[in-house]
């Protein structure tokens, strides 16, 4: 049986925490972590996000909020543990907006090729 996706991440989530933990205390705060979450969510909200997959940007959404406030009170390993999950999640979120994206492309080009092969079949009879 293969995991669901909340299975995945919550055993992705467990494993970003247990290195958070397992790091050292005098880690520099976590601002690239933070930035790369923050373009990831731009891109994944740029990519229809909202529209195509609304729960994993929300995820990301909260997550880097908790990354940023856990950040504003000096807690540097759950603020990096938590960019990293905002991270991942508005990968997965620009993923599968682009998957669903292409997908529509795939369906209007499928109507085009049956309308456009409805056309020439009264030709080819003449």
């Amino acid at each position: 049986m293969t995991p669901s996706f909340s299975q995945m991440r919550r055993l992705l989530a467990g494993t970003v925490l247990a290195c958070a933990l397992a790091a050292c205390a005098t880690l520099p705060p976590p601002t690239s972590e933070l930035n790369a979450a923050q373009q990831a969510v731009v891109r994944a909200t740029g990519a229809d996000a909202d529209q195509y997959a609304r729960e994993q940007i929300e995820l990301a959404r909260q997550a880097l909020a908790r990354a940023q406030s856990a950040m504003a009170q000096g807690d540097n390993d759950n603020a990096r543990a938590f960019a990293l999950a905002a991270q991942a999640d508005a990968d997965l979120a620009h993923a599968l907006s682009r998957e669903a994206l292409a997908t529509a492309q795939v369906a209007q080009r499928r109507a085009e090729i049956q309308r456009l092969q409805t056309q020439l079949q009264p030709e080819a009879r003449r």
